[in-house]
């Protein structure tokens, strides 16, 4: 079957015509002017630098600005319970108590 085809492409082509090109075989494409992808390139580089500039002033606008300091929450003696010792001594790792 395959050695079928193989013979009958030769032929096939000998019978249109020869091997000249045909018109029909070339694809148009949507956009063939280089100058529209120039342009689409350039507008949309501009686009991306406004971008960046508008976000990272915001950025720095945002970060700029002060936050709220909260009071910090009294201590709660029931969240330090411990019920034996650490090998490491009386007190937390790193927790440092003034005696």
């Amino acid at each position: 079957m395959a050695m079928a085809t193989l013979r009958s492409i030769p032929l096939r082509t000998a019978l249109r015509g020869g091997s000249r090109p045909s018109a029909s075989l070339k694809r148009g494409f949507a956009s063939s002017s280089n100058q529209d992808d120039a342009y689409e390139t350039a507008k949309w580089e501009k686009i991306t630098y406004l971008g960046i500039i508008s976000c990272s002033g915001l950025a720095f606008y945002n970060l700029s600005k002060g936050h709220p300091h909260h009071e910090e929450p009294p201590p709660y003696p029931y969240l330090h319970i411990r019920n034996k010792e650490f090998p490491w001594g009386p007190d937390g790792l790193f927790e440092v108590k003034h005696h």
